[in-house]
């Protein structure tokens, strides 16, 4: 019923949504009266919002320079490559499934595309896929990750950012349990969520306290008609993306007044900064049901992958079998999404992996975006991901640590991270981690001096505030 709510809410909004554009352009014709109105920047930048803040998103394209193609599909993923020289070494980024599209790490791939021919999973929007294509669930992403570890192997390097982490290692896991040559050289874990007992952040604490049946009843809505994948149980992406801004309401509420005010003042870099990072932002997708209270279950409430309890079908995944792949696990400090130290679990959970084998970075001062994503990413994080995958396997791994608590030796982990304790280092990251917040911070502080240090915002933003 709420899946039915939101799209007739939407087709309610249509008109409204064209009048607003139409009334936008108007503003700026020069030929038509409206643009020689007083407060014509008011009234355009008001309809923007307006069309802006009610529109559904579509998906956005990568845009990068690189040729992009599709090497591998299947019903609920394909796989895109970018680049088509095959000397280079081969890199696999494995996108989270978690709400928003691939394209959300455009900047991974393009930190990664001038040394790596580089893979990314494209998750495919679960309203599109037929309901006779079957269910789809955590074992399901499992087989999905071994498939194309064969496909593209052998000498892969994986990089799997947040939630992925799971399946990526539980399907390494099962390759070298079964002695498959093709299962990749290296991976690395970006923020994932191994053992949320450790630092538990509110997102992991929400799952613990309601349970698995409050998500069943509240969160899985069924898509409706109009869709390929209509009758399709699902949790709808909207209802993700009303999760994902919740956790910071007043960030995202002051980002949209402050686009409003640059559209007032005719700051145009600064507009289309906002616009750029929110029309990836606000572009969601939905989930399979069965894949998204598989992972609640098994990932945040029970914890089933570092107890030994993790189903893969009719087997237990045992992260024992890794032998050969070398892991790291990169953290970020003030990451409110995955702790200080779910990641690094992955290192003493895979025991036989030899210390050597191992890395390990704790990126200061930054949030869960900024651990695979912006200036402080490229210039800090890819530097050691380049230095781990490109060690040749048959020698010891040494990762160059900048600052003193980097890299932190393999014996401290266990006794330091095992309890459930929140870190002391783990708050909210601040909006300046993310690339489009520079140019609003930069012109919040230049119009507080104009307005002689009284932080107050514009004369015509706060007329229509008060309106």
């Amino acid at each position: 019923m709420l899946y039915l709510m939101h799209e007739a809410r939407n087709l309610m909004l249509a008109p409204m949504r064209m009048a607003a554009e139409a009334t936008k352009l108007a503003c700026e014709n020069a030929f038509h009266p409206l643009s020689y109105a007083p407060n014509r920047n008011v009234i355009s930048a008001g309809c923007e919002m307006f069309e802006r803040t009610t529109r559904s998103y579509p998906k956005p394209a990568f845009d990068l320079p690189a040729p992009e193609r599709i090497v591998w599909e299947k019903p609920f993923c394909r796989v895109l490559a970018f680049g088509d020289d095959a000397s280079k070494p081969k890199m696999l980024l494995v996108a989270p499934m978690s709400g928003h599209y691939a394209t959300l790490l455009r900047g991974t791939v393009a930190a990664f595309v001038d040394t790596h021919q580089v893979f990314i999973t494209d998750w495919t929007n679960a309203r599109e896929v037929p309901l006779a294509e079957g269910a789809f669930g955590l074992s399901d992403y499992i087989d999905y990750c071994i498939e194309i570890f064969e496909a593209l192997g052998p000498d892969l390097n994986v990089t799997a950012v947040c939630q992925p982490s799971v399946p990526v290692v539980a399907a390494i896991a099962r390759m070298e349990e079964d002695g498959n040559p093709l299962a990749p050289r290296s991976a690395v874990l970006i923020g994932g969520p191994i053992d949320t007992r450790c630092s538990p952040t509110s997102v992991n604490a929400m799952a613990q306290e309601k349970g698995i049946r409050w998500f069943e009843q509240n969160c899985i809505q069924s898509v409706p008609h109009g869709y390929r994948g209509a009758s399709r149980s699902v949790y709808p992406g909207f209802m993700q993306l009303v999760g994902f801004m919740s956790m910071n309401p007043e960030r995202h509420s002051g980002s949209h007044w402050d686009m409003f005010d640059h559209l007032v003042a005719g700051d145009g870099e600064s507009a289309e900064k906002h616009r750029r990072f929110y029309d990836e932002y606000l572009a969601v997708m939905d989930l399979t049901a069965e894949f998204y209270l598989e992972t609640v279950e098994k990932v945040f409430i029970e914890h089933a992958l570092p107890k030994g309890e993790l189903m893969h079908h009719d087997r237990v995944v045992d992260l024992g079998a890794i032998r050969e792949c070398r892991l790291m696990a990169i953290e970020g400090e003030k990451d409110d999404i995955t702790g200080i130290g779910q990641t690094r679990a992955v290192l003493d959970l895979a025991a036989n992996v030899p210390a050597d084998r191992k890395a390990y970075h704790l990126q200061p001062d930054a949030g869960h975006y900024g651990i695979f994503n912006g200036s402080r990413f490229r210039a800090e994080i890819v530097p050691q991901i380049l230095a781990f995958t490109e060690t040749d396997a048959s020698r010891p791994i040494v990762v160059a640590a900048r600052g003193a608590h980097q890299i932190i030796p393999q014996e401290t982990r266990s006794s330091r991270f095992r309890d459930a304790q929140s870190h002391a280092v783990r708050n909210e990251h601040r909006p300046s981690e993310h690339h489009w917040h520079r140019g609003v911070t930069a012109n919040r502080s230049a119009r507080r001096m104009k307005d002689g240090g009284s932080g107050k915002r514009s004369t015509m933003g706060k007329a229509v505030r008060a309106s």
